[in-house]
């Protein structure tokens, strides 16, 4: 099995010792994407709802990086700091992903990095 290391600056650059995404046995593993803005390094804005839609935003780079788009997407997780986020944080996802919905999980966490809202982390089919 061939593994590929996956990376754009189109999406914030890894904040630790991990790939952006690794492609592997005709999988795309895309780690934990949080709301930073890849030009500045800093968060989109201190809501929940500019924190998503960025999250997702740098999510969607790094299926285009790897020449796949939404409908790849076969399960994500969605890492919320507050549970209370559910309902607005579900109204963002569905803009992205439309009707291509994957599996899911959605866990309150007792913190993020960078003091996040949220995180988001997926699996792609290559194909």
């Amino acid at each position: 099995m061939s593994i590929e290391h996956i990376a754009t600056a189109a999406a914030p650059a890894a904040i630790g010792p991990y790939s952006q995404a690794v492609r592997a046995g005709g999988f795309l593993f895309i780690s934990g994407q949080l709301g930073i803005v890849p030009e500045t390094g800093l968060m989109a804005g201190a809501g929940v709802a500019e924190q998503s839609r960025q999250a997702l935003t740098n999510l969607g780079a790094i299926l285009s990086a790897a020449g796949l788009d939404w409908g790849a997407v076969v399960k994500t997780t969605v890492y919320l700091a507050d549970m209370q986020d559910f309902a607005l944080v579900n109204e963002i996802y569905a803009e992205f992903f439309g009707g291509a919905l994957p599996a899911r999980a959605a866990v309150q966490v007792a913190a993020l990095p960078k003091s996040a809202r949220m995180e988001i982390d997926a699996i792609a089919f290559c194909g």
